[in-house]
């Protein structure tokens, strides 16, 4: 489950610190399609969906750190379209968001996970980490609730032509499996 982890951190802001772990996480396993096929040792992941990550990764590393920001936040943060924000593709600003907020943030709780107070506990980086600790059948259940917005956010990532939308639509796969085996 530690690709997720890995998905966490390509659809996160890519700081510099981020990039340099990401660097050298690549560096010690060679080449990036390595690295990812070591953090998926079960092969919970296609071969095609392992390919799309390494290139992305190795793409990320291969741009200019100001460069990767700056299409960053392009993406995400002035298109509202593509917010990582779970809640905000249901609810906007509306206040019924609070409450979803802090029910989320006491369902993670309950399982352990604690995140930075600074962050919502919506954000999908975030999610992704907590999806990385659960087991397999845990984490397409979670994911598979968030199916709808996570098909929404990678629709719109597509019609953007963004690099980031095979990553989400990757992760929004992984959820739609329970679906499908329901």
């Amino acid at each position: 489950m530690r690709v997720f982890k890995l998905l966490s951190a390509l659809i996160d802001y890519p700081s510099d610190e981020l990039l340099g772990e990401l660097r050298r996480a690549v560096t010690e396993a060679g080449v990036a399609r390595v690295l990812v096929d070591e953090l998926d040792p079960g092969q919970i992941f296609s071969v095609e969906e392992r390919q799309v990550i390494a290139h992305f990764a190795e793409k990320l590393l291969a741009e200019a750190s100001t460069a990767a920001q700056a299409r960053y936040v392009q993406t995400f943060d002035l298109t509202a379209e593509h917010s990582l924000h779970l809640t905000h593709h249901i609810f906007g600003e509306e206040k019924t968001r609070g409450p979803a907020l802090i029910d989320l943030t006491e369902y993670l709780k309950g399982y352990g996970f604690a995140h930075d107070e600074k962050e919502l506990p919506d954000y999908l980086p975030l999610l992704l980490e907590f999806v990385s600790e659960l087991r397999e059948d845990e984490a397409r259940v979670f994911l598979g609730d968030a199916g709808k917005v996570l098909k929404v956010i990678a629709d719109n990532l597509e019609k953007s032509g963004s690099d980031y939308a095979p990553l989400i639509r990757i992760i929004d796969n992984h959820g739609s499996l329970v679906k499908l085996a329901a």
